[in-house]
């Protein structure tokens, strides 16, 4: 089948790549002319584990290729997925704008019938913009005859596992009551849909707010973890103990109730953000929602207040050592990261930090690289040189057996804030540390 992907960001470039790889022959399209000659020469943009091997793979194969001519790719594809960015605006609200223009562009150049699917995060009602907008252009060209369908097909990837899950998926949400759109979807995700039917088919509006409840849901089992973990610290109690005896009931689960510094990335703050703004403008008080957003505000302070505790608020001339700035492990993704407001509330307080990320140094070195308080260090351990005390703020596999001989012998104060509960505090004690972490007894 022939299919048009409009944005390479993590959606669109790893979508595009897997539908590639199952044989069907893909175009990805992006206005940015340097992104695409990267892609071109074999240079990935973004950090995501297996993805460049298979789109160098089926680049070489010819059924992956990257253009900045939209005309081409709106010609090429009986399938148009629209997977531009919807960034929240500053009210909160999704921008549409990204959408909308793609939207306008296939109108554009369609002389054929095209299914155009949603397949960004995008409010409830936006196909019925994306309909109303490409019959304004068609009309507009004197093409009201074109046919479309706009369908809506959200994707459920995590940033980190986003091949896995796309070769993988749980489920295939497809919002539409055409008939038509319905087969070629399926025929279209047949290769990903063998071992039992994964697809569920819904109007497009319950699919557009399946992908935000799916995420809000998820981001509320997380604010409610780091409740619980500081109601355990001020009643003695250890919340991963905690964590063990509600996670072995089947009803909640283990997944997404670990305690830590808050959530961050391109979706679950930005979806919580939107939802809330849609509810608002429909004048319904989502209390919930709310509160998981304030929860996780509050929680990405957790390890500044226990080190300006520790210190007693003398952090001037301090140098922190930091593991971890990228939101979570296995991405290079550091927006809305929690390593941000800690390293800013350090640099405001008048402290040093020297820190090391498996994968997001480039990335912190375009936000940060012009500050004379922070260092960015090629290995873990250069971190530690000269530091009064070490924060693991990301939990990287490659920090979970460490040379605590080493870090003892490095730092200044063996001290070592864990935000998220990686060791054990009685190993921690032990060895002669002085142990923060998260919901448990220092």
């Amino acid at each position: 089948m022939n299919v048009t992907v409009f944005g390479t960001g993590y959606v669109g470039l790893v979508q595009g790549t897997i539908l590639a790889d199952v044989g069907h022959h893909v175009i990805c399209v992006d206005v940015d002319a340097d992104k695409i000659e990267r892609l071109n020469q074999g240079h990935i943009p973004i950090f995501e584990p297996g993805l460049e091997t298979l789109v160098k793979e089926n680049t070489a194969a010819g059924r992956l290729q990257f253009t900045t001519d939209a005309a081409a790719g709106v010609a090429h594809g009986d399938v148009q997925f629209i997977a531009v960015g919807t960034p929240p605006d500053e009210d909160g609200s999704a921008d549409l704008q990204y959408v909308l223009a793609v939207a306008g562009t296939i109108a554009e150049h369609m002389t054929a019938h095209r299914i155009v699917v949603d397949k960004s995060t995008v409010p409830v009602g936006t196909a019925d913009r994306v309909t109303e907008h490409i019959a304004q252009v068609l009309e507009g060209r004197g093409r009201a005859d074109l046919t479309f369908d706009v369908v809506s097909n959200p994707e459920f990837l995590k940033e980190g596992s986003a091949v896995a899950d796309c070769q993988r998926p749980d489920r295939i949400i497809i919002g539409t009551q055409s008939d038509e759109s319905i087969e070629v979807l399926r025929e279209l995700y047949a290769p990903f849909n063998r071992n039992h039917d994964k697809v569920i088919v819904m109007d497009v509006r319950s699919a557009e707010l399946t992908k935000y409840a799916a995420n809000c849901m998820l981001a509320t089992k997380i604010s409610f973890m780091n409740e619980m973990a500081n109601l355990a610290e001020r009643l003695g109690a250890d919340i991963e103990a905690v964590r063990q005896g509600i996670g072995s009931d089947p009803r909640i689960g283990y997944h997404f109730i670990y305690p830590g510094v808050g959530y961050g990335g391109s979706c679950f703050p930005k979806d919580v953000q939107a939802l809330i703004h849609t509810a608002d403008s429909i004048d319904f008080d989502a209390k919930v929602l709310k509160a998981v957003e304030a929860r996780n505000f509050e929680q990405k302070t957790t390890l500044f207040q226990k080190i300006h505790q520790h210190y007693n608020g003398e952090l001037a001339g301090k140098t922190f050592a930091l593991w971890g700035l990228s939101f979570k492990p296995n991405t290079d993704d550091m927006r809305d990261a929690p390593s941000r407001v800690l390293m800013e509330a350090l640099w405001d307080a008048g402290a040093r930090v020297q820190a090391y990320d498996p994968e997001a140094m480039e990335e912190t070195q375009r936000l940060f690289g012009h500050r004379d308080d922070l260092s960015l260090c090629g290995t873990k351990e250069a971190a530690l040189r000269g530091a009064d005390a070490l924060v693991i703020v990301t939990e990287w596999q490659s920090f979970r057996a460490p040379d605590f001989a080493l870090i003892k012998e490095r730092l200044a104060d063996a001290t070592l804030f864990d935000g998220r509960n990686m060791f054990e505090p009685a190993r921690m004690r032990q060895k002669g540390f002085t142990y923060y972490s998260v919901g448990r007894q220092t």
